[in-house]
């Protein structure tokens, strides 16, 4: 399989990196959404069960991921239970690789709107990008329109800031504009990949190998874990998990 194929390309090299959180951070004004997902930060302070479906291309997948449960969905559902203990959280990874937003949305009804979810997060662009087609942002726009009408939030996601997508040059930037002024006009979140993966590179002076498998495409597992990491923190900051236990009741001192 191509998960296979890409965690052997790349050897054990990340292993060393994976627990390297502190290196975990995006650009200042890029951690939080734009439009926040409101009713889910609701959910979560009565605690009520969250249900998320990750849709998108191999990088939702988890191409380059060590296995499975290294895929940023699975890190995204570890991380959102690790923050709101004892809050019932699942994550269904719906990604499918090398399809772009058309054949996504044709997935919607089975994939998406039958399972009823809380939040999509629906990462779009890449592949449309690599294989030098147009950003389509009627379809973005056309699916983020649907996703809404079922009562879904939705996050969008853009490309990843690597090597063969960046060589695209204006291609990509057009397709990362497409989104961010899809997600603002229609209210939804944006999570910035793009430019949280640039300031990996250029600001915190990361290599590639640091958070990219050697095929120039992929995350590797710290990658994915810190898309993760950042992705939890902006859905579920502000939220406020209620209390595990009922408040003791007020002591009476004597007098």
């Amino acid at each position: 399989s191509c998960l296979a194929l890409a965690s052997l390309a790349f050897g054990s090299a990340p292993a060393a990196h994976a627990q390297d959180v502190r290196l975990c951070s995006a650009p200042p004004g890029v951690d939080a959404l734009e439009h926040p997902p409101s009713r889910i930060r609701e959910r979560i302070s009565k605690g009520l069960p969250l249900k998320i479906i990750a849709i998108g291309s191999s990088s939702t997948f988890g191409s380059g991921a060590s296995s499975p449960a290294a895929s940023y969905p699975s890190q995204l559902e570890a991380e959102l239970k690790a923050r709101l203990p004892g809050l019932p959280v699942t994550v269904l990874n719906k990604g499918i690789g090398g399809e772009e937003a058309a054949q996504m949305v044709a997935r919607f009804e089975a994939d998406v709107l039958d399972e009823s979810p809380d939040l999509v997060v629906w990462q779009v662009g890449s592949n449309s990008v690599l294989l030098n087609h147009p950003a389509p942002g009627t379809i973005i726009y056309q699916g983020v329109e649907r996703l809404k009408a079922s009562g879904a939030e939705v996050v969008l996601m853009n490309p990843q800031y690597a090597p063969k997508i960046i060589a695209k040059g204006d291609a990509a930037q057009q397709s990362v504009d497409v989104i961010t002024a899809t997600a603002r006009d229609e209210e939804v979140g944006l999570f910035d990949r793009f430019a949280t993966m640039r300031y990996w590179y250029e600001n915190e002076k990361l290599p590639f190998e640091q958070f990219m498998t050697a095929d120039g495409v992929h995350m590797n597992d710290w990658g994915y874990a810190c898309v993760a990491k950042l992705l939890a923190s902006a859905i579920a900051d502000g939220a406020r998990p209620p209390a595990a236990t009922a408040t003791a009741a007020p002591v009476l001192t004597k007098r």
